[in-house]
């Protein structure tokens, strides 16, 4: 997916990857294979990458046709569907894209819908890295807008998601563009802080690219600082690295820092050296802004070197280019230096001419850094209210924090101790238990033996008495009766 590149500072352009042979291959690979795809699914994956590959003027065209596929099929598709996520997702990707088309062309508000309505279809899909992606780019939308404190806000939601993820290069990505945006308060300790951790990534995951535009942006600060040893150091070290992955855009730009720099020494020799190798280069890849940028430095070179007429020749050329563009810095610039040449020459006319545009193209941008100072002004003390705040707040909500863990510390204290003295207690009536079962048994046991005695001895005791009576039988049966005998005895008498 296309995002917002990074934020760059006054001497810097927007640095981008040049294309090579083997990107045009793929992007002709990807066309054929987008003819023969049969399926929307794959039609949309293919234009997808031909938007995130193609060139500028052409990946736009591949952008709409991903949002139209994907439209037609979420019109004929259920939600319940795991096909319709997908084109959602696509949807959102295609709407990321638009606002980054109208960021570019300097229609924040418009960006900005875009990028929201991205975030919102993310948000429902659950798609992480493509929140993140979206935070990013309303971040930088911010930015540009002057709302420092709302810039920060989403740069560090996407951070920590992409924290979450294990994105190093996109955490990278952000902790310099925060950086970035401390650097522009001028808070360079804090700036410096965001560069080093960024730097201690892109070192570790080797990525050249990013490496090259965070040590540009580091030689940016020292440049600020009129560090003139530090500000060469690390312009010299990213310069190596664009030569060394052959970006020839990142070349041009870093060449023209340094022709800077040599020009704030009033080295004009190496100065004008360094802007021609930069104009050179960005001739050659077609970077406009670029070459008006070279062409006034050049031209200015001239003009101190009293050669009017190449002074005049590039600066003329500057101008054309910028009133083309309808770049605003670029048209103050040329028409200043014009204004010198001109006035130096004797030609008062368009001296004139050219001091006015100056100084309508100056009031112009004055106006508008004015405005953006004074939003920033005021949402910085806002930020700076609202964060003294927060810390008595947070100091606060610290020592309730304090108290509220020593109250659970001394309950989980009284917790344990009930816990143990549960458990010995539990011990304890488990051995009375077993005690209480074993005496239990052996009272069983006695009584048992006592019954069986008992038992025994009414045996013995029944028979003795049942030997009595069968005796008494046996006696009674053998001896004459009481009658009988008092009957013989009467009859004797």
């Amino acid at each position: 997916m296309k995002k917002l590149p990074y934020i760059f500072l006054i001497f810097n352009l927007q640095f981008a990857s040049s294309f090579c042979f083997g990107q045009d291959r793929t992007i002709d690979s990807l066309k054929l294979v987008l003819k023969k795809a049969k399926h929307d699914t794959t039609r949309c994956n293919i234009l997808f990458q031909l938007a995130e590959t193609a060139p500028d003027g052409e990946w736009q065209k591949f952008n709409q046709q991903l949002q139209n596929l994907a439209e037609l099929n979420l019109k004929i598709l259920k939600p319940t569907l795991n096909e319709y996520n997908i084109y959602k997702k696509h949807e959102a990707n295609s709407l990321n894209n638009f606002g980054l088309i109208y960021f570019n062309q300097g229609d924040i508000t418009k960006a900005l819908n875009y990028f929201v309505e991205s975030l919102i279809i993310r948000k429902e899909i659950g798609d992480k890295n493509g929140i993140a992606n979206s935070q990013f780019n309303i971040a930088s939308n911010y930015y540009r807008q002057g709302n420092i404190e709302k810039a920060l806000e989403y740069y560090r939601q996407s951070l920590k998601i992409h924290e979450e993820i294990g994105n190093k290069q996109q955490i990278a990505i952000l902790l310099t563009n925060i950086g970035v945006v401390y650097r522009d308060q001028a808070d360079v300790t804090k700036a410096l802080e965001y560069y080093t951790k960024s730097l201690n990534i892109l070192q570790e995951i080797g990525n050249k690219e990013e490496l090259g535009i965070l040590l540009n942006n580091i030689g940016v600060i020292y440049q600020d600082q009129l560090n003139i040893p530090k500000a060469l150091e690390y312009y010299f070290k990213s310069l190596k690295i664009h030569e060394d992955i052959l970006d020839k855009k990142g070349i041009a730009n870093v060449l023209y820092n340094i022709g800077f720099v040599y020009k704030i020494q009033n080295d004009i020799s190496k100065a004008f050296n360094y802007f021609d190798r930069s104009l050179k280069i960005q001739e050659e890849i077609g970077n406009k802004r670029g070459i008006t940028n070279s062409l006034t430095s050049i031209g200015a070179i001239y003009l101190k070197q009293k050669n009017f007429s190449k002074a005049l020749i590039y600066c003329s050329k500057s101008m054309r280019i910028a009133k083309g563009l309808a770049f605003p810095e670029n048209i103050r610039n040329a028409a200043n230096q014009l204004t010198q040449i001109y006035k130096a020459t004797g030609d008062y006319k368009n001296a004139l001419i050219n001091y006015e545009l100056f100084i309508q193209m100056r009031d112009s941008i004055n106006n508008q850094e004015t405005k953006k100072a004074s939003i920033k002004s005021q949402l910085k003390y806002e930020y700076e209210k609202k964060a003294a705040a927060d810390s008595v707040l947070i100091a606060e909500e610290k020592k309730l924090t304090s108290v509220k863990l020593k109250q659970e510390k001394t309950q989980r204290y009284y917790l344990y101790g009930g816990l143990g003295l549960t458990v010995l207690f539990g011990i304890f009536m488990f051995n009375r238990f077993r005690i209480t079962q074993k005496q239990k048994n052996i009272i069983d046991e006695q009584k048992t033996l006592v019954e069986n005695q008992k038992h025994i001895v009414e045996e013995k005791q029944k028979e003795i008495l049942d030997s009595i009576r069968y005796a008494k039988r046996i006696q009674t049966a053998f001896l004459p009766s009481e009658k009988y005998v008092e009957r013989i005895l009467k009859n004797k008498s």
